[in-house]
């Protein structure tokens, strides 16, 4: 029903910069939020940045300061900018969706892209 596409990952020396994209398409009847989580080997996956439709946006605290999400309501993508890369950012990096793909949907659903690794290194 709802179809997300990444792109933007990739390798980057520490202190670099890295934009991710996620495009939101299908049967979108109203798009609620949209975030990045990520989840490096052996450890959980966790939030980096989430935004609703009315732009308030929730970070976690080690990437505050660092890393920008936007979204682009029109599209149906939003965009996370990474700038101050550390080691500890590498990770596979998904986008997620909360979607109402009806009218008359029970409850929004959450959709998740095919996530991108995000490596950091020297």
């Amino acid at each position: 029903q709802v179809q997300l596409v990444e792109s933007g990952g990739g390798l980057v020396q520490p202190g670099g910069s890295l934009r991710l994209s996620c495009a939101a398409s299908g049967s979108i009847f109203r798009l609620n939020a949209m975030g990045w989580y990520r989840q490096a080997p052996g450890k959980q996956r966790e939030l980096v940045a989430r935004i609703t439709s009315g732009g308030s946006t929730n970070y976690d605290d080690s990437v505050k300061g660092r890393f920008t999400i936007t979204l682009d309501n029109a599209k149906s993508t939003v965009y996370l900018q990474m700038n101050g890369l550390k080691p500890e950012d590498t990770a596979i990096y998904y986008c997620n969706a909360l979607v109402s793909v009806s009218p008359v949907a029970l409850r929004p659903g959450n959709y998740w892209g095919q996530g991108t690794q995000v490596t950091v290194s020297s």
